[in-house]
């Protein structure tokens, strides 16, 4: 759980521009790649990213301008990712205006359990590294380059001058 907003601040700058490396990387194409056909596309994971933000922040009483219709999915890739980071951005600018360090103590009601504001911030956070992991994984499969977010990824090793570890 977050402290003061300065620390939300500081890990949801990196979080956040690891989720939009990501997206950034997606294209129309690789919106419909599944895994079964009973599982959600990467396009539908990417937008499930894009409108959680909204979707988790509205429970803590923000409110600020960001997609929160789960449902269609866009068919572009571009604006699944220029939704992200507006996104993003209406969400920091709305902490920064409508709360104070004091406002992450205070507690919601947060699917069926009480939870403080900081702690739904870092199941926010929590939320987008699951999807990403998913996306990835759907990314490799469409064909996509992963972007190294923890460290290099398997095509940045080169570009770093090194060896990829053994597969």
């Amino acid at each position: 759980m977050f402290q003061t907003l300065d620390d939300f601040f500081k890990l949801w700058e990196f979080e956040a521009d690891a989720t939009q490396k990501i997206l950034n990387q997606l294209t129309d194409e690789s919106l419909s790649q599944e895994v079964t056909p009973q599982n959600w596309t990467l396009g539908r994971i990417a937008w499930h990213t894009v409108t959680a933000i909204n979707i988790i922040a509205s429970r803590t009483g923000l409110s600020f301008n960001a997609p929160a219709e789960d449902y269609p999915v866009p068919s572009s890739s571009k604006f699944i990712s220029d939704s992200y980071q507006q996104a993003s951005n209406a969400f920091v600018e709305a902490v920064k205006t409508q709360w104070t360090d004091d406002s992450l103590k205070e507690e919601q009601d947060f699917f069926w359990r009480k939870m403080s504001n900081g702690l739904i911030l870092l199941f926010l956070i929590q939320h987008q590294i699951h999807h990403r992991g998913q996306m990835t994984v759907l990314m490799r499969q469409a064909g996509l380059i992963v972007p190294g977010l923890y460290g290099p990824s398997k095509e940045e090793w080169a570009q770093i001058g090194m060896e990829a570890p053994k597969m």
